[in-house]
């Protein structure tokens, strides 16, 4: 019973210290990059008021919430295999909601192993589907490689 314990000891101390290393943590920056969206009116880049974003993923629309007074916002794109992600903007809780399909290629890069798989996006495209909060879409940058560059601009 004595060397039972023992082993049991020296075995949790042995996972104590190879868990929790640089490869086991997924520092920032690492991941998959988000697509940053930022908003103009009258030419002119500007702040908006309220806006609601949902995102279909592919098994319906998902809420990611409601922000205020945002001059950009960042938003998480689908990792499948899926060619576009529909995107979906309304700037009040019961009014008109915009569609906004954004088409790209993707291209999978190994990180590490806290990270994974890093997909990033390329040759990306913007369709304004329904019209309405949203005016049109600009594109921006047709790569999305990390969160420091516009990919998108919606015009009000």
């Amino acid at each position: 019973m004595k060397y039972f314990k023992l082993l049991i000891a020296i075995c949790f101390l042995g996972l104590l210290f190879s868990c929790g290393g640089d490869d086991d943590i997924c520092e920032s920056g690492e991941g998959t990059p988000r697509m940053k969206v930022a908003f103009k009116r009258s030419g002119k880049l500007t702040t908006i008021d309220t806006l609601y974003v949902s995102v279909d993923y592919g098994s319906g629309k998902v809420e990611l919430g409601k922000l205020a007074n945002i001059d950009s916002r960042l938003i998480p794109l689908r990792v499948d295999d899926s060619p576009y992600t529909d995107v979906y903007f309304k700037t009040t809780l019961k009014g008109p909601e915009s569609q906004v399909r954004v088409k790209y290629t993707t291209k999978s890069t190994y990180v590490s192993p806290g990270c994974g798989i890093k997909k990033s996006y390329e040759n990306l495209t913007s369709e304004l589907i329904t019209p309405t909060p949203v005016v049109s879409v600009e594109n921006g940058q047709n790569q999305i490689e990390n969160e420091d560059k516009t990919n998108l601009i919606l015009l009000f």
